[in-house]
């Protein structure tokens, strides 16, 4: 297939894209590299990519003609970090992030009216359960508006989603991420750095903070709120392949998929497993600061429809993740 990915050189984006061409697929990639600053990536150099380094908002007021042999429409980029940012740039988020979507689906609309789109697959998150006490949680739990702004402008999406196919017969595939895990995640540019016990974080995610804390010497290892929070915390490949695998699916034609591992962490068993995968010679401490307000205590997905309809489920272990996010961090430290 001919695919058009937006936010092909972010974090996710990248997994993405690198998985999509290995199985024989062409991709024109949007990117404006606003996130982290220029980065190289594995797939730059691939025969059948093709980057457009423009903002993707303003990507419909030109030509649509090189877009004409495009088969599906994959939106994954959005501003987004962890959630110190996500609560620093509470509104720049939702408004950012309605006015990408808004202008990727006016873009998809426009190209299903030529003929030649099947479907856009929008690229959601667990973050859209926010309110729900079932877990774990399936794909038809109706969603209360969340109280963060990201979840609330995910759900969003959605709903766009939902419109499109209603007013225009523009089929979608909605894919809701769990808590992706792996390597090429670093610093949001314009976010202020966050100084946690003696450790100033680079990172924007709890993985990779806790990798730099121990790595700093951080001693007690400082944690936001109980540690009690629990979440599936999946690797960047296991998250391409599930998003992949709806891509291709005709049976992912309007449906709506967790993409996660089925393996429950809370925060304080991965801070264990961070600090034994370091070998430290001495027991762990925690201290416990004020959680951040919208942080939610329980985020676990049901999976169970993604393997029925897709034949998905995540293959690589968390500790296996790990390993790989403390070379990185390590290699990045150089």
């Amino acid at each position: 297939m001919n695919i058009l990915l937006t936010g092909s050189q972010g974090f996710v984006g990248s997994y993405l894209c690198e998985l999509l061409l290995s199985r024989g697929h062409t991709v024109i990639g949007v990117d404006d590299y606003s996130k982290y600053g220029r980065v190289a990536r594995s797939h730059d150099d691939h025969e059948c990519f093709t980057l457009l380094e423009e903002d993707v908002i303003e990507i419909e007021d030109k030509s649509l003609a090189r877009f004409a042999e495009i088969d599906v429409i994959i939106a994954n980029a959005a501003m987004v970090g962890g959630v110190s940012y996500c609560n620093d740039y509470a509104y720049e988020i939702l408004d950012r992030n309605n006015e990408i979507t808004a202008a990727t689906m006016a873009m998809a609309i426009k190209l299903w009216n030529c003929g030649r789109l099947q479907r856009i697959v929008m690229v959601s998150s667990g973050m859209v359960y926010e309110t729900t006490d079932r877990f774990p949680t399936p794909e038809d739990v109706i969603c209360t508006p969340p109280t963060s702004m990201y979840g609330f402008q995910k759900l969003t999406c959605e709903y766009f989603c939902e419109a499109a196919l209603q007013q225009h017969g523009l089929p979608y595939t909605i894919v809701r991420l769990a808590n992706v895990v792996g390597v090429g995640e670093d610093a949001t540019l314009g976010c202020e750095t966050i100084t946690s016990g003696n450790v100033k974080l680079m990172m924007s995610h709890v993985l990779p903070d806790f990798v730099n804390k121990v790595l700093g010497a951080q001693y007690p290892l400082h944690i936001l709120g109980s540690g009690n929070q629990a979440r599936c915390y999946t690797n960047g490949k296991d998250i391409a392949y599930g998003i992949c695998l709806a891509t291709e699916s005709k049976a992912a034609e309007n449906q709506v998929f967790n993409i996660s591992t089925d393996q429950v962490t809370t925060v304080n068993e991965l801070a264990q497993a961070v600090w034994n995968a370091l070998e430290m010679s001495r027991p762990l401490k925690i201290v416990h600061d004020e959680p951040y307000k919208y942080d939610i205590k329980t985020l676990i997905p049901d999976t169970s429809k993604a393997k029925a309809l897709l034949g998905f489920e995540a293959k690589i272990s968390l500790e296996d993740s790990i390993k790989e996010v403390i070379d990185y961090v390590k290699h990045s430290q150089v």
